[in-house]
């Protein structure tokens, strides 16, 4: 099923200013979250904070309490090889299965690459991974 590999994701809003991503980090760190990886998009005065952590519903509920704009964002983790030309293997295979990325961001662990990414449709694109060879890691490696 692709369920299993829809990763919840949450963009939260800030200002860009000294000392909200530290703001950010606190409430984290309050709520008890493991932060699984994060990029934060900038656009004039606003960043978008956009994390993968442990608990997505506990972290939701700590940032809607203090008052922050936040959504969850569905997004894929595809595993890469931690090689020169990677990344190109991924996004070469994708863009020919025509799954579009929206934006994506990378991380490595000790063992392998891998790219998250934000497509147009995740469930159909999963099917479509599934098929290529492509390895998907499950939602359950991130969102607990």
């Amino acid at each position: 099923m692709s369920e299993e590999y829809i990763i919840k994701q949450l963009s939260i809003f800030s200002e860009n200013k000294a000392g909200k991503l530290a703001a950010i980090a606190k409430i984290f760190l309050d709520a008890g979250i493991s932060i699984q990886a994060f990029y934060i998009a900038e656009a004039n005065n606003f960043g978008v904070v956009r994390a993968i952590v442990d608990k997505p519903e506990v972290a939701f509920d700590a940032f809607a309490k203090k008052n922050y704009v936040l959504k969850y964002t569905d997004v894929l983790a595809i595993k890469m090889n931690d090689v020169p030309g990677g990344l190109y293997e991924v996004v070469g295979l994708l863009g020919d299965l025509g799954i579009n990325i929206e934006y994506s961001y990378g991380y490595r662990t000790k063992d392998y690459g891998a790219l998250i990414a934000k497509v147009e449709n995740p469930a159909d694109a999963v099917e479509k991974i599934k098929k290529s060879g492509l390895e998907l890691l499950p939602a359950a490696d991130y969102n607990f």
